[in-house]
């Protein structure tokens, strides 16, 4: 199986494509190092010279997220990591944690276009972005994409779904950008109110899982629905080809599949942590360990794009969570039980009802059955979060003593 590449980088031979790579990182490192203090902190003491493979990468410490959110609070807002000063940067985001980033320079700074025309996205296309543009970069990570290939961007942002429909229904985009199971929510909304929606043909997912059967449901639909895997600090490090057969890695990003909480890469094919080394002369990320699970596959897609292949996002190495694309932490949790009296545990369960994902926060109180603390426990959970949740009051020493604030009982294959 073979299709139209985005640029001939996606043919290159896996072994020079490793050449280029590896050949830029000392100079990259330097340039960390030298500029930000917080790398110069990281990498102190390290022959920066001699990582010019995979095994001299291998040396170098993993910067998880959860230590760069812990810098950041300690020397804000960057933690130290920034390569200079803020001159000349366009953007600032906070994502939920909170985490700052800059937005790199360029047309597309998250090197989304690649993903976007895997997908079936061209010049001329006119599109609905449905990540959210407030305070973090989820919408600009593809919008900016989208625009560097000459797309037309409507920039819906979440929520007012009528209007969405609406819009959408007047506007007539031929592709949709945004979570999984929104496009189901606006799809859904339509035939309630015989709007026609028929125009989109082509959607790029990302923030959450997009389950067989719901890509089979868009399929019958007429819409071609492809993943990404993208995050806040890195951008777009993964995609589907049309072979839906894994996702690929980016060009000019460096993927390891680490045991978690360890710098060891595993063998082909053993779900690990993902780590990631990225060339963002502004924002450098290193080794950085995202916290999300997958797996290297074996061979290279039959699509003809050479790099390597992923499993896709297959969990977290941590409790941390993503719900309807945003992060939920146990850190969260927490801060719950903190802000309510009476409360002793806690305890979040994900799971699916329909091909949405949905929440219910269980907690240990003496006073299960008050519905109106239930309530109020609801209340403070979606503005802690940022997310609806129902609440279950259960008696003290209900909850099993496992060690686990968040557990994702959501099916994966």
């Amino acid at each position: 199986m073979s299709d139209e590449m985005f640029d001939a980088r996606e043919r290159v031979t896996p072994d020079q494509r490793e050449a280029e790579l590896f050949a830029k990182l000392p100079e990259f490192l330097v340039h960390a190092v030298s500029k930000a203090p917080g790398w110069a902190a990281h990498l102190a003491g390290v022959d920066l010279s001699t990582v010019r493979s995979r095994e001299g990468l291998r040396e170098l410490p993993v910067l998880r997220k959860s230590d760069l959110l812990e810098k950041q609070k300690s020397t804000p807002p960057f933690g130290g990591f920034l390569a200079g000063t803020l001159e000349g940067v366009e953007r600032v985001f906070m994502s939920p944690g909170p985490i700052w980033e800059p937005q790199a320079p360029g047309d597309d700074p998250w090197n989304g276009a690649r993903a976007l025309f895997a997908a079936g996205f061209r010049k001329g296309d006119v599109v609905v972005n449905a990540f959210s543009y407030h305070l973090t970069p989820g919408g600009f990570i593809l919008d900016h994409g989208a625009r560097a290939m000459g797309c037309t961007v409507f920039p819906a942002g979440v929520g007012n779904t009528d209007l969405q429909v609406e819009a959408i229904e007047t506007l007539k985009p031929t592709g949709f950008i945004g979570t999984p199971d929104y496009l189901k929510v606006l799809l859904d909304r339509a035939d309630e109110q015989g709007r026609d929606l028929s125009s989109i043909k082509r959607a790029l997912v990302s923030g959450g899982a997009l389950f067989p059967s719901l890509r089979e449901e868009y399929a019958v639909r007429g819409i071609e629905v492809a993943q990404c895997y993208a995050t806040a600090d890195l951008g777009v490090i993964a995609y589907e080809s049309p072979a839906r057969q894994g996702m690929i890695v980016n060009e000019d990003y460096i993927v390891e599949i680490v045991r978690p909480g360890t710098g060891d890469p595993v063998a082909e094919g053993e779900v690990g942590e993902l780590v990631v080394t990225c060339f963002n002369r502004i924002y450098p990320l290193i080794r950085f360990g995202t916290g999300d699970l997958s797996a290297v596959l074996p061979e290279q897609s039959p699509c003809g794009r050479t790099n390597m292949r992923i499993g896709g996002w297959m969990g977290r190495a941590d409790q941390r969570t993503k719900v309807k694309g945003m992060f939920v932490d146990p850190v969260q949790i927490a801060e719950i039980v903190d802000k309510m009296d009476g409360i002793s545990k806690a305890r979040l369960t994900v799971r699916r009802e329909g091909e949405s994902d949905a929440m219910e926060l269980a907690v240990e109180t003496p006073h299960a059955g008050n519905d109106d603390l239930a309530a109020e426990i609801g209340l403070v959970l979606r503005d802690v979060t940022k997310l609806k949740g129902t609440v279950s009051l259960v008696a003290p020493g209900a909850l099993p003593n496992d060690g686990k604030v968040i557990s994702d009982e959501r099916a994966y294959d």
